[in-house]
Parts: structure tokens; sequence; C-alpha cells
């Protein structure tokens, strides 16, 4: 195997990355070594490169120069000595999420809540996760990258590289669903379904058998691709009409409201729509924003109290999430066919986060190839 391996580099906030040559890394006795064939990039990345350290100075970024890659797919090469799980060949999915093993949180299984928490090839999300980087600086947009062993999702011959490397805001959204016990006889409501993140609401709201799935969105098109997936169970409505999120959803439960709401739609989202979609809520119903929409929101605290309705964060997935994605795919109960894949070599990097603007929805999935 070669020494050397080509990444993409970001060297300063703001410019391009650069594309070089560096030392293939060396997996930990822990770890295994993959050759990356994929590596997702989404809408949010151009942010991450361009302004993080002016938005958000207390998440930090890999130390520059920095090998950046959210969601990475390939092939173990080889493994550490104390792997036992995995062998070369093994086809994998590595998700990002980094933590500690050793904080309060790790040790009672809540791995998201460690105190050290990072995304790999991303963003950490306190200092503490600047510890976690020199173990693991480097992300997928390389040929070559090391994961820990807890990491790793086994995907099954049925998926591709390709699809895999939409596993992170396709597990964001599942992670969301799980929290709130949406299955048989559920409704759901997703503040926009047909976005990069909201389509995998309708996704597994159809592996998950939830009965009724209702979406929204500002495109009438895309808004009917999504319910062509299944008319019988889909609804959507576009917020372009004149008519509150709450009135429709509650129209469509006979009155009751909806059992779930989701709000996928991104920082610059008018908080009108969110409002509106916990409104949606019947009693006992659960809130869940995954979009990081920003700003002080209002809510009306003393119905949420008389309805017994709650509201939460939820920001990623486990593998062990991740590997029931794979598995529900391996099954075909999720149809990851739906996704339409956009492929750019390692070189055009560039190019393609800046032409990530020009996209179909979330039905556009656009990938490295390494």
């Amino acid at each position: 195997m070669t020494s050397m391996m080509k990444a993409a580099r970001l060297h300063k906030v703001g410019d391009t990355m650069k594309i070089e040559q560096v030392p293939v890394p060396t997996p930990g006795s822990h770890d295994v070594l993959v050759r990356v064939r994929a590596c997702g990039i989404v809408p949010n990345l151009g942010n991450i490169l361009a302004n993080w350290t002016t938005w958000f100075p207390e998440l930090p970024l890999p130390p520059l120069p920095a090998i950046f890659g959210l969601d990475p797919a390939g092939e173990i090469v080889a493994v550490g000595s104390h792997v036992h799980t995995w062998k070369p060949g093994d086809r994998v999915y590595v998700n990002p999420g980094l933590y500690c093993g050793g904080c309060r949180a790790c040790r009672k299984g809540d791995l998201i809540n460690c105190t050290h928490y990072a995304f790999r090839g991303y963003f950490g999300f306190s200092q503490n996760s600047l510890k976690l980087y020199e173990n693991y600086p480097g992300g997928g947009l390389a040929e070559y990258m090391t994961a820990p062993q807890y990491a790793l999702v086994k995907l099954p011959d049925n998926v591709t590289y390709e699809q895999a490397a939409r596993f992170g805001y396709l597990g964001t959204m599942y992670s969301a669903m799980r929290k709130t016990n949406l299955g048989p006889g559920k409704s759901m409501l997703v503040n926009g379904i047909s976005g990069t993140l909201g389509i995998g609401g309708a996704l597994f709201g159809l592996a998950m058998g939830v009965t009724k799935i209702l979406g929204t969105g500002r495109d009438k098109g895309l808004l009917e691709k999504v319910k062509a997936l299944a008319p019988d169970r889909i609804e959507v409505f576009s917020v372009t009409d004149n008519e509150p999120i709450d009135t429709w959803a509650k129209s469509r439960t006979n009155g009751l409201g909806v059992d779930v709401f989701i709000d996928a739609t991104g920082p610059g989202a008018k908080h009108e729509t969110m409002q509106q979609g916990v409104r949606a809520l019947g009693r006992g119903g659960r809130a869940v924003n995954i979009g990081a929409i920003m700003g002080m929101v209002g809510m009306d605290l003393h119905t949420m109290m008389d309805d017994q309705q709650s509201i939460e964060g939820s920001a990623w997935f486990t593998a062990a999430e991740g590997q029931d994605m794979a598995d529900m795919a391996e099954a075909g109960t999720l149809d990851l066919s739906v996704l339409e894949h956009v492929c750019s070599p390692l070189d055009n990097v560039n190019e393609a986060i800046s032409g990530i603007a020009q996209r179909n929805g979330g039905f556009s999935n656009f990938v490295i190839q390494p």
C-alpha cells in the first residue's frame, strides 16, 4: 500500500481547499484504516468553511490545516491489534461522532452528550473537542482515513457507497423520530420535508409504519414529488399558501393535531413556521428541532403545559442507529433509490461545494469520490 495519499485540506477559514499529498494515517490499536470511496457534502459545509469561526466561535473547528468531510463510506483495508469484529474488505459507513468514552455521559451510554463530543471533519461542541481531534484529525475528503471501531456501520451489498454517504443527514432525522416513539397509529408533521434533512422524514415515516405523514415546504413541485412516494400516506402543504400550518395540519387529523412535529428547516427559516408547527401538536405531542433555526423563538408555554407537550433538540445519531438504517435498507423497508447522486472527483471538491445551491431539494445527493 502507498505511504502517501491525496487529500483536500483547508488552511484558512474563508479560503478554498487545497488538493495535497499527505501521509496515509496509521490506525491505532482500536482503529481501522478505511479506503474512502464516497464522502457526502451538504449545504452547511460551505458555511463551516467560510463563516464558522465568526458565527459560532464557541464551536471549534479542527486545527488547521485540516481534512474536512462529514459522511464517508468505503472499505476497511487494515485493522488495529484490538479490533476483532471487523476485517479488511468490510464495507462500512463511518459515523463522524467522536466521544471520549470516560465522562459520566459516556459511561451511561449517552454518547452524543459526551462532554468532549465532536463531529469528525466538521466541528466540535466545546473546547474539550480539541482533545479528540488530536486522535482523529482528518475527515473523509481524502483517499484514506482512520476510524475508531465504535463508529462503524456495516453496509449490506444493496447499499451503495454513494447512498451511505447520505447517512449523516438521514440519521439525524431517524434519531429524532426514534426519540418520539413514532410508529403505527401515529401522525407526524415535518417542516421542510422536501429538503436535505426533511426527506428522511418521508422515507423513515414509511419504513417505520407511521400512519399519517404530513410535510411542508416552499416548492410545490418538490412537495408533489415527495407525496408521490406514497400518495395514500403522505400529504403536503406549501407555506406559500395563505393558511397557517397548524390550521392545515389539524384539518388533516380530525382537529386533534399531530403526535409529533419535527422542524427540519435551516437557520434562516422564519420563526413563524416553527411556531405554527408546535401549535399543530395534539395533547401529549412532542416537537423536535433538528434544523438549527436561529435566534430566540417564542413559545406558548401555558398551552404546552396544559396539553402536556414538549420540545427538544436532537443533534445527531449513534452508530447503532446507523446500523438500524442499514438493516432497514437491506430488508427493503427503507428505500434509498429515490436519492439522485451528483458525484465529483476529489480534485473538483471546491466546485462541487459551490454548486450545491443548484439542487433538486433533498432528492439531490452530493458526493465526492476520492
